[in-house]
């Protein structure tokens, strides 16, 4: 059994999301989002408000590895820099308690959840709700966060079946 936390950044709302991964499958432990959006908080306040809800995440759930979306370079330089200062920040809070790390972009995680690099925000909720048995469709940051961290537990299983394989054929050649 392994608790995946998954983290969706931005810089006024953070996605979290919650999974344990079995044998037998996922399974949901909890999801919502940080809000760092004040009136007239500045941005060293949002990522401390980041920084302070992703340590009490992690101290809640206690998950085993941490999975975040990397940053995707827009027409926006400005809101690219922010988003990679909330990254960092749910990063550092992370790795201040051990996490292991594991980063994927916004196109290898709607593969790993659709099925198309190039699905949408609905699709993408729509598939969360059916793969974690949900009986509701989880606000949009939250159902993000979920499918980076479904993602991170589908590349698990391959790359342990991928392992498994390598080791059977080593296996073969050497007998």
């Amino acid at each position: 059994m392994t608790i995946i936390l998954g983290i969706d950044p931005g810089s006024r709302f953070t996605g979290y999301g919650v999974i344990k991964q079995e044998k037998r499958g996922f399974s949901y432990l909890g999801s919502g989002c940080i809000k760092a959006l004040s009136q007239g908080e500045d941005l060293a306040s949002r990522l401390q408000t980041i920084f302070a809800g992703v340590s009490e995440i992690i101290l809640q759930f206690q998950p085993d590895t941490f999975a975040i979306e990397q940053v995707f370079m827009g027409v926006n330089p400005g809101g690219a820099l922010k988003l990679g200062q909330a990254r960092g920040v749910a990063i550092v809070a992370a790795t201040n308690v051990g996490l292991p790390i594991a980063e994927y972009s916004a196109r290898q995680i709607k593969q790993a959840v659709v099925g198309t690099g190039a699905a949408d925000k609905n699709q993408v909720q729509h598939m969360v709700k059916n793969m974690l048995k949900l009986p509701g469709t989880p606000q949009a940051d939250a159902a993000d966060a979920l499918a980076v961290a479904l993602c991170h537990g589908h590349s698990h299983i391959n790359i342990a079946r991928l392992s498994g394989q390598a080791s059977k054929t080593v296996r073969g050649r050497l007998r």
